[in-house]
């Protein structure tokens, strides 16, 4: 069971059903996580004499002198192992945000880096996968491993990494969504926005696990080997619109500034030849995490219905229409579990500790009171915002538990202190990193 406090989750059923309900939530997230576990995923792909994609994209290894690894992301590690399992590497450097956690193959060096704010270690392995794509000749392959959490963890700025902290943080605060936060970090870096792929001459396969609504390549992990559509125009637009030009740091306005009036040229697009030995793919997303739950749902007798993969918007607000949807649902003398997908945001309004999962949760624990619901919401990587815990759980005395507590949920939620909320009911999920991102899966149920 990937979820470690599950007993906690169960007993907090009021009643046998509602415990039964919670024993069947906590095992479709744990059928949902293996459907995304990188190693698998990889595996899918990976032969001893061959690289194939599908029926069209397959790239012999034979056809090649030398196969060099590199990655970056949550999923990384199983990712590299999966690959390294399989075929020769003849070098490889990965960076990843699980501590103590290594590919177990002597050619392939692993990096601790820093997530969701990149750190020196971010630096330091980005220097050496850059030495490793840079030594690629146009004989050799090189496979490159990206997942959610990549545009973090693979770091090469074009301003102090202080700087880059600081401006990070402010985005990712100000409600803006990951594709425009992913905008900016393209155009303060010499490595994302296809410019990772500018440095290599070889043939270069970009396995994915994507962590972005609809899997826009060019915004995984920053799009590292990719085009990208944006510019430093859009990166200015973008900072206005949240009023941070005048707050980010004078290095990243210079930078800025620079693209601009064409001192600094603007990241590969489309049009460049960098991407003609490029091959991207994507083989993991949300769409599979959705399915391996309703899979596992109709398994446990549940009728089924898949709201969206595509769901985001301000995380307070969207629990509420979730659970405002499941209520007017006609067909109601049917045991119906919805099932949605996505990345919502949050705007930071009070100085609490949360993340979008356990947001959502505690937006909706007013209007779950009394009914006959169980609303969930789950980050597959284990860590919703900056907080240990993956989201949580509430159902229809959630909000009289709270209340027997002296806990008010609106001012939990005003405060964006939806962690402290739950942990006083015990109905977080705790996992830790699970190794996978996917975004976040949630799960409710209406009996």
């Amino acid at each position: 069971m990937i979820i470690k406090n599950y007993e906690k989750i169960i007993n907090n059923g009021k009643t046998p059903e509602l415990k039964k309900i919670r024993i069947d939530i906590l095992n479709i997230l744990n059928n949902v996580i293996n459907a995304v576990d990188p190693y698998n995923a990889v595996k899918s792909k990976i032969y001893k004499e061959k690289i194939q994609l599908n029926d069209k994209d397959i790239f012999y290894l034979k056809d090649f002198e030398n196969i060099y690894l590199v990655g970056f992301g949550k999923a990384s590690i199983g990712m590299a192992q999966a690959v390294s399992d399989t075929i020769e590497i003849k070098e490889g450097a990965i960076i990843t945000n699980q501590k103590n956690k290594i590919v177990e193959n002597k050619k392939i060096k692993t990096y601790e880096g820093g997530h969701p704010l990149p750190n020196q270690g971010s630096v330091k392995g980005t220097e050496k996968i850059l030495e490793i794509v840079k030594k690629c000749s146009e004989k050799d392959l090189l496979i490159v491993l990206i997942s959610g959490g990549g545009s973090a963890l693979l770091t090469k700025p074009r301003i102090n990494l202080k700087d880059l902290q600081k401006i990070t943080n402010l985005l990712l605060k100000c409600g803006a969504n990951i594709n425009e936060i992913n905008t900016i970090r393209k155009h303060l870096s010499y490595v994302k926005g296809g410019q990772l792929a500018s440095n290599t001459k070889s043939k270069v396969v970009s396995l994915i696990i994507s962590d972005i609504i609809n899997d826009p390549i060019g915004f995984i992990a920053s799009g590292p080997t990719y085009p990208d559509l944006t510019t430093f125009k859009d990166a200015k637009k973008i900072l206005n619109k949240y009023n941070l030009w005048v707050k980010i740091p004078l290095s990243a306005k210079k930078v800025i500034e620079n693209g601009l009036y064409n001192v600094i040229e603007d990241t590969p697009d489309k049009n460049s030849n960098f991407f003609r030995n490029v091959k991207n793919f994507i083989i993991a997303n949300n769409e599979i995490a959705c399915q391996a739950a309703i899979n596992k749902a109709k398994n446990l007798g549940y009728k089924t219905m898949l709201l969206t993969t595509s769901l985001d918007g301000e995380a307070k607000d969207v629990g509420k229409f979730i659970v405002k949807k499941a209520l007017n649902f006609i067909d109601s003398q049917e045991k119906y579990l919805f099932i949605s997908g996505g990345e919502t945001t949050v705007t930071i309004r009070g100085n609490g500790k949360g993340g979008r999962n356990q947001e959502m949760v505690l937006g909706s624990v007013k209007d779950l009171n009394e009914k006959n619901l169980v609303f969930s919401s789950f980050a597959t990587d284990g860590i919703d915002g900056t907080t240990d815990a993956a989201g949580a759980i509430a159902d229809s005395f959630t909000y009289d538990r709270a209340l027997n507590k002296n806990l008010n949920p609106d001012s939990f939620l005003n405060d964006n202190n939806s962690n402290a909320f739950f942990k006083e009911l015990d109905d977080l999920y705790i996992t830790g990193p699970t190794g996978t991102n996917v975004m976040d899966v949630q799960i409710l149920i209406k009996f």
